[in-house]
């Protein structure tokens, strides 16, 4: 099955900017399209502002006179739905209700050919209850767009439970030739990102509802550490806290309250107080005019250790022994079976993330897992009470002599970065047991949807086979709730390969 072809008009039901986006992507890229919004005049200012739009993609160089032209003549508001009869595909935007869309649906089938295909760009109703009451359910996919639609590349493919393969495959095929980047996926709440993404935001809640870090050191930590584009609560602000908190919610009912992704009740909070983030000047953080940016918590320079004993292998912080020897400090390596670690010259012991904390152990400071622990410009240091000031003074300057702001935060398991990518790697591989998606697929969702620097699994590919899961098994026996239980793919993902001998 191709795409479909370009003489064939494309129909945008719900002129507010995703369906206005959506329409101008159609347009673009060759095709007759038909504007419809059940409120009066909506259609035609809808019309009106993508051609606006068109002129500034001329401004910029980016389309030329003569295609905006002909683009223009492509475009045609639509006063009723009759005049979408002759369409071969139709897309909604419309409210994000079951019932307003079920009824549209209902009336454009009434309306259109048979082989025209239909399609919802929900971002968080099922695909097969919106066709439930279609006659033909197999012609309705969800083409999930992300905002802005004309720039942002993404696209998911949703096959809801009644959906044809060939009419996946054209809304694919057709997402593709329009320039996008699709990827299918199955009906499943949230569909992939707003599936796999809830433990980014999760995670970062979690240490702040623990005292542990305040939203700027989390942030902090999660960029310049763990190589993500923005931290936690700077997106969410940008995103919209109650916009944010409703996805979450409703991914959590949706999976029968499935612990795993359970509401921030902070974020509620900031819900309730009216602190949407950006859009009212208040969020996590003060966004009105003049209000200066918090700073992260960094630790006071401390005197770097003169040596220090590796004793077994690094896994994930391997690298750091090369970086140590490159800042002039003395590594001696000595093969250890029951631990991985750095010997500090006071004895104290500095250790990767592992999902214990440093309360259970005499004189351990964690560090966290980076993405590149060359690249990254600061690492997060957790250390008890009981914790020698000497041992963390020593850790601290340890990576200052790198080159790296350290972070002190509280004694949590996992850290920062550790536990949200262990938890994102579980989403992924869970999700691709059930068959959700490829994790070809996921990764790519995670990356161009949500801008990670890897997609889960490909992050999964790059650690030492079961560390994600042996961390969070470590954090499950801490908190019992089912929160952090590793999912029975991961375990079968992370048990030794067949070739290898008996696990």
């Amino acid at each position: 099955m191709t795409a479909l072809d370009l003489s064939s008009p494309v129909a945008v039901v719900g002129t507010g900017t995703m369906g206005q986006g959506i329409a101008q992507v159609a347009l673009v890229a060759g095709h007759p399209v038909r504007l419809y919004d059940a409120a009066a005049g909506r259609a035609h200012d809808a019309a009106e502002a993508i051609g606006t739009r068109l002129d500034r993609l001329v401004a910029k160089g980016r389309l030329t006179a003569a295609d905006r032209d002909a683009a223009r003549a492509r475009l045609r508001p639509a006063d009723s739905l009759s005049e979408l009869a002759d369409c071969g595909l139709v897309v909604e935007a419309v409210l994000e209700r079951l019932d307003v869309k079920q009824q549209l649906f209902g009336e454009l089938e009434d309306l259109v050919a048979e082989d025209c295909l239909l399609a919802t760009n929900t971002s968080s109703l099922s695909v097969t209850a919106i066709g439930g009451r279609l006659r033909h359910p197999g012609r309705l996919v969800g083409l999930h767009f992300f905002n802005p639609a004309p720039l942002l590349p993404l696209v998911e493919v949703v096959s809801g439970f009644a959906t044809d393969v060939t009419s996946a495959t054209r809304a694919y095929e057709t997402a593709r030739a329009w320039g996008k980047t699709p990827v299918a996926c199955a009906d499943t709440p949230g569909f992939i990102v707003n599936r796999i993404a809830r433990p980014f935001y999760a995670e970062a809640f979690a240490v702040y509802e623990a005292q542990a870090a305040d939203p700027a050191t989390i942030d902090a930590v999660l960029r310049e550490c763990g190589g993500f584009r923005m931290g936690a609560f700077e997106l969410t602000d940008l995103i919209g806290q109650d916009v944010n908190e409703s996805v979450t919610h409703s991914v959590w009912q949706s999976f029968f309250q499935d612990v795993r992704f359970t509401p921030s009740l902070a974020q509620r909070r900031l819900v309730e107080s009216g602190r949407l983030g950006r859009k009212t000047g208040h969020g996590w953080y003060d966004h009105t005019e003049g209000a200066e940016r918090p700073e992260p918590h960094t630790a006071d320079k401390e005197r770097p250790p003169a040596h220090v004993v590796a004793e077994g292998d690094l896994g994930p912080a391997a690298e750091l022994l090369a970086l140590i020897r490159e800042a002039g400090i003395r590594v001696r390596e000595e093969d250890e079976d029951n631990g991985t670690r750095l010997v500090l010259p006071s004895g104290g012991q500095l250790v990767l993330a592992d999902g214990q904390t440093s309360a259970e152990f005499r004189d351990v400071v964690y560090f966290d897992l980076a993405l590149d622990y060359r690249e990254a410009t600061r690492v997060a240091l957790s250390a008890s009470q009981d914790t020698a000031p000497a041992t963390l003074a020593e850790a601290i300057g340890l990576f200052q002599a790198l080159g790296k702001d350290v972070s002190v935060i509280g004694d949590v398991p996992g850290l920062i970065v550790a536990r949200t990518v262990a938890r994102l790697v579980d989403l992924a591989h869970d999700a691709v047991a059930k068959g959700v998606a490829t994790e070809e697929d996921i990764d790519t969702a995670m990356r161009l949807g949500v801008n990670y620097p890897l997609g889960p699994c490909e992050w999964n590919r790059g650690l030492p086979r079961g560390w994600a899961y042996d961390l969070l098994d470590e954090m499950h026996h801490r908190d019992p709730s089912g929160r952090y239980a590793p999912s029975l793919a991961l375990y079968r993902h992370s048990s030794t390969d067949p070739r290898e001998g008996t696990p």
